[in-house]
């Protein structure tokens, strides 16, 4: 078990912020005596392999933007802050930070653990720091999380141990929590290029790590083995596992058949809800499942879809009837029912259920008014804007990242859509990696993705999707409501807060930017004899305390 005693002490070190509202849908699900070693190297010798269906788009923080590749990170890099093993509130905790806290209104100081090192024996020091979001700034990769670092003006240096965050907004409830997401992996400067990605061989020949892991062998999308960082002085303590391997996937079939029957020990995303089923009931696995927060949405591209603004025949109104339209005849409760076996339920708001803020407005504003679908509202809001009919879409699915069920998942959109002779839809799929780069290029009219969710914070699913320079880069941009998430993130009456974020989701519902769909559990499978799988509020599957 992790150290009580330490655990104390950092929740008593810091982080003055005012009480931020996480989600409580579930609490932490850890196995019988998970959590890790107590310290003083690695408790288990016996090597475990998790397998997974996720993709890393790269092993460089500033290149990517998603949960394979952050799963990685979460091994490897060290973060400022972090969340503890079995949090069930999700609250940011000194992870290579002694402290942290707002010094001022505008203005949020860290100071470092004394003798960090890196792996390669480079000292971690302020200068990391500050290189560390300076680059993330500086090279804005369209597929990177530097979004997430809309309201930072710049990072000043104190001393070898101490910067300052200074902030354009005052009072943002949300900053401690963005140094724990995938834009807080703190890099090496003396091996990242200031304004390049650098490549992922570099880095792991590099050995630019100091979270509790290194990569003695990098394959990527096929093998990568960790081991055990002995002198990682993180929030996680020394793994209880000195080596971990993870095994990609390209059939979500064999990774199903492995775990049966023993081959791997673990495996986090992306079984089938029948393979989960099926899993349930068998006495050598154990199915874990850990809070909600992961939600499954629609992408709309202003610019390319029906009537965009880059089309043949611009024309904002039209375009906003299209998207009405498709809200209009979308069936969630079908596609949850007879896709996902009812693992995923219907999603109606930006924010999930059981977060402040959550609320109806895909119930309310479109379909029949009570969650079904509605073909004849559809076809009058088409009509009286004059669009013609049916209406030609293309929609783009990816087949590997989000499990193969999104397929029939897909075809059933695309079923639905097409049931009334409204539209005509062009339905492709595309590979994961592949995808990545033509998503932020224009390439897709409309498109599925993804959420998982970085912090246990409402603004998760408004700052990234909604302000002007967004993850998606879809050119959705309003004025009003990039100043409404800005006040949201500085107030810090939770009423107050939480009207914010209805008054941004009702006015976001009424574009459509992304259409939510469903929303989902966090599950994984592991052997009967793994101890430590603990899925909890900070989305992020820690390698550190799986042991057998």
């Amino acid at each position: 078990m992790f150290d009580a005693a330490l655990i104390a002490k950092r929740r008593t070190m810091l982080l003055t912020l005012a009480g931020v509202p996480v989600l409580l849908t579930a609490c932490a699900q850890t196995t019988e005596d998970g959590g890790g070693s107590d310290g003083g190297g690695g408790g288990g010798q016996e090597a475990l392999t998790v397998g997974t269906t996720d993709k890393v788009t790269a092993l460089d923080p500033a290149a990517a933007y998603d949960n394979g590749s952050s799963t990685v990170w979460t091994q490897v890099f060290g973060y400022l802050l972090n969340t503890s093993i079995g949090s069930e509130d999700g609250v940011p905790e000194p992870d290579l930070a002694a402290s942290a806290e707002f010094t001022s209104e505008n203005i949020y100081t860290v100071t470092l653990q004394e003798g960090l090192t890196f792996a390669n024996g480079n000292e971690l020091t302020a200068e990391d720091v500050k290189h560390t979001f300076d680059r993330q700034l500086a090279i804005a990769d369209p597929n990177g999380p530097s979004s997430l670092l809309g309201n930072l003006a710049s990072v000043e240096i104190v001393d070898d141990l101490t910067v300052e965050f200074h902030l354009t907004e005052p009072n943002d409830q949300t900053f401690p929590y963005v140094l724990c997401s995938p834009a807080g992996p703190i890099v090496d400067a003396d091996v990242f290029p200031a304004d390049a990605i650098l490549p992922d061989d570099e880095i792991v020949s590099g050995e630019a790590f100091s979270g509790p892991y290194t990569i003695s062998s990098w394959k990527i999308n096929e093998l990568v083995t960790f081991e055990a960082f002995e002198g990682y002085q993180g929030l996680f303590g020394a793994p209880a596992t000195t080596s971990v391997s993870m095994s990609y996937y390209a059939d979500q079939n064999n990774m199903k058949l492995d775990i049966q029957q023993g081959n791997i020990d673990c495996v986090w995303r992306s079984l089938s809800a029948t393979d989960i089923a099926d899993l349930e009931t068998e006495d050598a696995v154990t199915v874990h499942e850990g809070p909600g927060g992961e939600i499954r949405y629609i992408v709309f591209n202003f610019n390319t879809n029906p009537h965009g603004a880059s089309t043949e025949d611009p024309d904002p109104a039209k375009a906003r009837a299209v998207r009405q339209a498709v809200a209009d005849l979308i069936d969630r409760q079908a596609i949850a029912t007879q896709v996902y076996n009812d693992t995923y339920t219907p999603l109606f708001s930006y924010i999930p259920e059981g977060l402040p803020g959550s609320g109806t407005q895909f119930q309310d504003m479109y379909g029949d008014g009570s969650g079904g679908p509605d073909a004849a509202r559809a076809r009058t809001r088409l009509e009286d804007a004059g669009v013609e009919i049916p209406v030609a879409l293309s929609l783009q699915y990816n087949p590997d990242h989000y499990g193969n069920s999104s397929g029939d998942e897909y075809a059933m959109v695309k079923s639905q859509l097409e049931a009334d002779g409204l539209f005509a839809v062009d339905l492709k799929s595309t590979e994961w990696v592949q995808y990545s780069d033509d998503r932020v290029n224009d390439v897709y009219p409309a498109y599925q993705l993804g959420w998982f969710p970085d912090y246990s914070d409402a603004d998760n699913y408004l700052s990234p999707f909604f302000v002007t320079e967004n993850f998606l880069a879809n050119h959705f941009s309003d004025p009003e409501v990039d100043a409404l998430i800005a006040a949201q993130r500085g107030t810090q009456d939770p009423a107050e807060r939480e009207a914010l974020f209805v008054q941004i989701q009702d006015l976001v519902a009424e574009e459509i930017s992304t259409l939510p769909l469903l929303q989902g559990a966090q599950i994984a499978v592991s052997t009967a004899d793994v101890q430590g799988v603990t899925l909890d509020s900070s989305f992020k599957f820690r390698l550190a305390p799986l042991s057998k």
